[in-house]
């Protein structure tokens, strides 16, 4: 093994080969072509973690068919508003990836993304009233104007016949249905998107290579330790400007970089597994995406749901996903993470949390100790006449949820995206998990408009990031014919008509 330490200058460092670095590191190119950019990654491949097929919930969330976006207050009104923010955020995105493919800076888009159904389905009287509230909060606004409701049995059967056959026609029953949803492979998106960031002049992969340590010096320069994991080679790189989107990686940097803002925040790891239909037949008959409601204290990256996809040019059938509870905060992390994560600033916090989360801890225990009959069961809910011959368990992506400090509570456990950045700006790191990569366009613009604050108001870069995102700087849901030029333009370049 080799002790060379080598050293290098950027003016931005990405930790992580995810779609939120992919997708930062092509609009900062975008804006400013002679920017230098250094991506750092400690596996050999990109989009290997969270971005991957099989980690990555892969709906394309667009809150049309996810319940735990619209709340039902104790009051019995259901609060519409995160969901129009994330379907707001997926048009942006779906923008931007226009942009990229009208420009050939991207290939094909039938490999990454394809229209598909996206469905809420519900039973029981309580739930059939929710779902008959949140479909009228929800049409009432021109992002889901062409939202339908049923609760006809044989429409919803046309809708769904995989998971209506072997019901009763007397069983109470009710649908929503956004025929606009898409299946979004991020794995292929991401890997395209740096198949081209890094043919740019000034910009280098460095795979097989993870950060040990960063210290901004006084001169406010990054200094970043990296390890060549494949040679043993030390790396020093200099920069002006870090990201971290590292996944559940990016709490320990996080730490490690000790900026005031990221005092306090913790994790809570939860590990995901799927059931994966093999038989060709069944999986011909299902071409939605069936989201249902989660069960009491589950976290939202467990909404279940049966799930059609296509995932490296196959359909497949999935559904899930069953939590687990491990103690890593990769699927290919270390069982140890979790423990070293734990700092005398965060500990207040993280044990807070857990007391005001016994429900989800008492959930996650339950998941845990399922046998395969459970499994089956739970899937039986959805496709009733599901044989266990015709699926396997599927190992899928784990996520960290933040933790952080709360006045009243002492810690808050949060489910979403959580973006730090330091008070100069040359810090930025995203915490999180789901909607996270539907999203990823808006939140990388608003981690520019914060570390690059002057330059974002300039002409030339508001100019362009019009021409990326023609609805920059708008609402979408207070523009209608914005949104209809916005939807007809990017279905036509994304084939999704």
């Amino acid at each position: 093994m080799s002790n060379t330490t080598i050293r290098s200058n950027s003016d931005v460092v990405l930790i992580g080969a995810g779609i939120m670095s992919a997708t930062l590191g092509l609009i900062l190119k975008e804006l400013q072509p002679e920017i230098t950019i250094d991506i750092y990654e400690r596996l050999d491949e990109a989009a290997a973690e969270s971005s991957d097929a099989w980690n990555n919930a892969g709906t394309g969330h667009s809150a049309f068919c996810e319940l735990n976006y619209t709340p039902e207050g104790k009051d019995g009104s259901i609060d519409p508003k995160k969901a129009i923010s994330i379907a707001e955020s997926f048009e942006v995105s779906r923008q931007f990836w226009a942009y990229l493919v009208q420009e050939g800076k991207v290939p094909a888009p039938e490999n990454f993304i394809k229209r598909i159904p996206h469905i809420s389905f519900v039973w029981g009287d309580k739930n059939v009233k929710y779902l008959r509230k949140r479909f009228e909060a929800l049409q009432a606004n021109p992002l889901f104007k062409d939202m339908q409701y049923s609760t006809d049995f044989a429409e919803l059967k046309k809708w769904m016949p995989l998971v209506m056959e072997g019901r009763k026609a007397s069983e109470k029953v009710a649908g929503t249905s956004m025929a606009i949803g898409t299946d979004v492979n991020f794995g292929e998106l991401t890997r395209s998107m740096f198949g081209y960031l890094t043919k740019m002049d000034g910009v280098t992969m460095h795979f097989n290579h993870e950060v040990q340590k960063l210290k901004q010096r006084e001169d406010k320069i990054w200094r970043i330790k990296i390890t060549d994991l494949a040679t043993g080679n030390t790396r020093k790189a200099y920069t002006k400007f870090v990201f971290i989107g590292a996944g559940g990686g990016s709490l320990p940097l996080l730490e490690k970089a000790g900026i005031p803002e990221g005092k306090g925040f913790g994790g809570f790891p939860v590990s995901g597994q799927w059931l994966k239909c093999t038989n060709p037949e069944v999986i011909a008959q299902h071409e939605s995406k069936v989201y249902g409601k989660a069960s009491v204290g589950a976290p939202p990256m467990s909404v279940p749901h049966i799930d059609s996809r296509m995932i490296n040019g196959e359909k497949q059938l999935l559904f899930g996903p069953f939590a687990g509870f491990s103690t890593r905060f990769l699927k290919n992390g270390k069982y140890s993470d979790l423990p070293k994560s734990i700092q005398l600033d965060n500990i207040v916090p993280m044990v807070m949390a857990g007391v005001k989360n016994i429900p989800l801890t008492k959930y996650l225990i339950e998941q845990v100790r399922q046998s395969p009959e459970d499994r089956i069961k739970a899937l039986r809910e959805y496709v009733p006449g599901a044989k266990s011959s015709d699926w396997v368990l599927e190992r899928a992506g784990q996520r960290v949820q933040v933790i952080k400090k709360d006045e009243k509570e002492g810690g808050k456990l949060e489910f979403g995206t959580e973006v730090i950045t330091s008070a100069d700006g040359s810090l930025s790191v995203l915490l999180g998990a789901s909607p996270g990569a539907s999203t990823a366009v808006s939140i990388m613009l608003d981690v520019i408009g914060r570390c690059y604050k002057d330059k974002i108001k300039t002409p030339e870069w508001e100019e362009k990031l019009k021409t990326m995102i023609p609805s920059y700087g708008k609402e979408l849901n207070k523009n209608p014919e914005l949104l209809d030029q916005v939807r007809n333009h990017t279905a036509e370049v994304l084939k999704l008509q």
